[in-house]
């Protein structure tokens, strides 16, 4: 879908009454692009897009420039388990996801890798790479305007992808099988050690950034606040400017020049009618030169 250069500021919505209600959501709060699940994410199994939904859901889109999208896959997908039949569930439920989201026209499709508990940090990577190019073997693909995004994590032990080292070790696996690039959530960056609060310190990690996955690769930047302190290694979301991390740290991170191809959507918390628009707004005014 042709877009605008403007940038492009969004939240993560709920879909109830169909995927395509999540373009009026986004219009309402003041988005133009947004991140939704496409089944539930508690759930293994999940049926095939409406054809119907679908249609509509390029009709508003196109209508009121809404784009990119991003669907998040499932919490339950752990594609580096020790466990086989867990494996076995992630690469369907995974390839699920996939065509979902292909058939929605969503750009994106992000991707926790997983959890290596059990294995070596390198047996988890190999499982996680092997598993993804499993779940996408025979899927059309080829010709669609969609890359998988790996996200980095906030750094639990065994959680694959708490450093941007491990998330660039994945993009190159994956390079041969599938278009791939990389989501980077704020909270999850911070809490795993990063600093991005400091002038000197977003420099270093932005350098950081750079060395590893690189500027181009990174097409979507969840932008949460965080409850927690940096490198507390706790993933919990706070309102954008309300949190650790702070107003000044988005207000850079939204005017840098360097991620001025890239998405930036809320996972921020809902606390009350209109805190979607609310954080919306805020990144909106942080973003402004």
């Amino acid at each position: 879908m042709a877009q605008t250069m403007k940038k492009r500021i969004g939240v993560h919505l709920g879909t109830a009454g169909g995927c395509w209600t999540a373009v009026n959501r986004a219009v309402e709060v003041g988005a133009n692009t947004f991140q939704i699940f496409s089944a539930s994410p508690r759930m293994w199994r999940a049926g095939p897009v409406k054809t119907v939904d679908a249609e509509k859901m390029r009709e508003l889109r196109a209508k009121h420039d809404v784009g990119p999208i991003s669907v998040h896959a499932s919490y339950l997908i752990n594609m580096c388990s020790q466990t086989e039949a867990v494996r076995e569930n992630s690469i369907a439920a995974f390839r699920g996801e996939v065509e979902r989201a292909l058939a929605l026209g969503a750009e994106y499709l992000v991707l926790h890798p997983g959890s290596w508990k059990g294995l070596t940090r390198e047996e988890g990577l190999r499982l996680a790479a092997q598993s993804i190019e499993r779940a996408l073997d025979g899927v059309p693909w080829q010709g669609k305007d969609f890359t998988i995004l790996i996200e980095n994590t906030a750094g639990a032990e065994f959680s694959l992808g708490g450093k941007l080292e491990q998330v660039a070790e994945l993009v190159e696996f994956l390079k041969a099988c599938a278009p791939v690039g990389v989501c980077l959530d704020t909270c999850h960056t911070h809490v795993s050690g990063y600093d991005v609060v400091s002038e000197e310190g977003y420099a270093e990690t932005m350098a950081l950034v750079e060395a590893t996955i690189g500027f181009d690769a990174v097409k979507v930047w969840h932008c949460n606040d965080a409850k927690a302190v940096r490198g507390s290694k706790l993933d919990r979301h706070e309102h954008i400017g309300e949190g650790t991390i702070g107003a000044a740290t988005f207000r850079r991170l939204l005017r840098d020049s360097r991620f001025s191809h890239a998405a930036f959507i809320a996972e921020t918390p809902v606390d009350a009618p209109g805190d979607e628009a609310r954080n919306v707004g805020v990144l909106r005014a942080l973003a402004a030169v």
